[in-house]
């Protein structure tokens, strides 16, 4: 068996590299930030756990005043459970019975809430929920301009609202409303037009669920790049933000409202690495390469060094070019 990198709290000097490190103490104020946030705005903050997939780290932001936690697959919804979590959605469409039944076993010890997007699916997930002797929470995924899983806003979404709130064993909740493609765009001004356009979408589907008499509990969206942005629309309440336990580098090149690199949140997740080789004058060679780190967003960045930067990566090599300000 493997031995760790190093143990909790051990001095970076001690720490065998390339190795993933978290800073607690900005960890805990990112947490500590956003839990301010929905204190100040009453709006509800569930986040998003693919980013840190830790029932360790999903307990601490319940701690802080979370609701519970959202996820994109059915294993991550069950690592939760058993790791304490008590309310988790998969905000995803969940297909094939054999999903569908191990979500249903979930909900005998948690509330569980699933996205739905097609009538088939709603028939199977109520047999199976009647089968389990469990209810399980439904939101219906509107199409806010992401392309990607949904009905179109309005009297399509309110017709299977209602086609959920009459299935058995299934409980309509509310709207999934992400926009996923506002995340990351440059600027601020461009984020606030695409969440724009999805507010008026989520407006269009509350005046459809309102004629067929269907209270809407949830609308559910947003993410670090844009929460402000829906929780500033009154018609969002509940926030699905991820990343900003962590950020990372493309969050961190979006525009702020005023410009320059969005700062909400600090880096508190890290690959550590070793310079193993200095060949040139201007080159340092450091032990962590592509399979220490992604490079599908673009190379990392050196933290806290503008002038050392990453210009090329290997299996387990990272190529640094030193600018001349380098020690």
């Amino acid at each position: 068996m493997n031995q760790p990198p190093a143990e909790i709290g051990a001095a970076i000097a001690d720490i065998d590299t390339p190795a993933l490190v978290v800073d607690l103490d900005a960890l805990d104020r990112n947490i500590a930030k956003m839990a301010e946030f929905s204190r100040t705005t009453g709006v509800r903050v569930r986040p998003h756990a693919k980013t840190h997939k830790s029932p360790a780290i999903a307990l601490r932001q319940i701690a802080q005043g979370a609701v519970g936690q959202c996820v994109q697959t059915v294993g991550e919804a069950e690592a939760l459970v058993r790791g304490g979590v008590r309310d988790v959605l998969v905000s995803n469409e969940v297909v094939g019975e054999r999903k569908l039944r191990r979500l249903a076993a979930l909900a005998q010890d948690a509330t569980i809430a699933l996205c739905f997007d097609s009538a088939e699916q709603v028939d199977v997930a109520s047999r199976i929920a009647q089968d389990f002797g469990v209810e399980l929470g439904a939101l219906v995924e509107i199409d806010v301009g992401m392309e990607r899983c949904g009905v179109p806003p309005g009297k399509a979404a309110a017709d299977l609202a209602r086609r959920i709130a009459d299935a058995p064993n299934l409980k309509f909740r509310g709207l999934q409303a992400y926009h996923g493609r506002a995340q990351h765009l440059p600027t601020h001004q461009r984020r606030a037009q695409a969440i724009a356009s999805a507010v008026d979408a989520v407006r269009e589907t509350l005046d459809a669920l309102k004629v067929e008499n269907l209270d809407c509990e949830i609308v559910a969206g947003a993410g670090t790049g844009t929460f402000a942005l829906e929780t500033e629309s009154g018609v969002y309440n509940e926030l699905q933000v991820g990343s900003y336990v962590f950020m990372d580098t493309e969050y961190a090149r979006i525009g702020n409202k005023d410009g320059g690199r969005y700062t909400a949140f600090e880096h508190s997740l890290f690959v550590l690495a070793s310079v193993i080789s200095t060949p040139a004058e201007d080159r340092a060679i450091v032990d962590a390469g592509l399979k220490s780190y992604s490079a599908e967003k673009g190379p990392p960045w050196v933290h806290g060094r503008d002038d050392v930067e990453l210009t090329a990566v290997s299996d387990e090599h990272g190529k640094l070019k030193v600018g001349p300000k380098a020690p």
